[in-house]
Formats: C-alpha cells, structure tokens, sequence
C-alpha cells in the first residue's frame, strides 16, 4: 500500500501519544482525596488542582489538535524541487 494514502505519518501519530500523555499527567494532577460527609478535606481547592491542572490538560488537547492538523511533508515533492 502506498504511503500517500495515509493522512498521518510517525510524527503525527508520536505528537498525539505526546498530548494524550500530558493530557493524562494533566488529570493525575486533578486527582487526590476528597471531602466527605464527616471530613472537609481544604486540599481540594489547591493551586495544583484547580489552575495548573487544568492548564496541563489544555496544553495537552491543544498539542493534540496541533498533531491531528500538522500536513506531513510530501517526499516526492521534496525530490522534484532537488531534481
């Protein structure tokens, strides 16, 4: 099968696994205890939780869309401008 007909190449397909990684550290970072019925647990309005958390996941699903975007280089137009 020729490559051509595929839309993504390795690069695309390595940004995305990239994204979905940080996307995933995003959300471990939104993870932790939380309160219950007897218990408050005042952890749940840190700063890791509710800015950087959710700035890692944007950056993530950003990266991804940026993957899914990105036009692989055309290999045979390269040789026709060398040629």
């Amino acid at each position: 099968m020729d490559k051509k007909n595929f839309a993504f190449d390795k690069v695309n397909f390595i940004l995305l696994a990239i994204g979905m990684l940080v996307v995933i550290v995003g959300f471990l970072l939104m993870s932790g205890s939380g309160s219950t019925e007897t218990h408050y647990d005042p952890d749940i309005f840190s700063v890791r939780r509710i800015k950087v958390a959710p700035v890692v996941c944007l950056f993530g699903f950003v990266f991804m869309i940026y993957a899914i975007v990105r036009r692989p280089k055309d290999k045979d137009a390269d040789d026709k401008k060398e040629g």
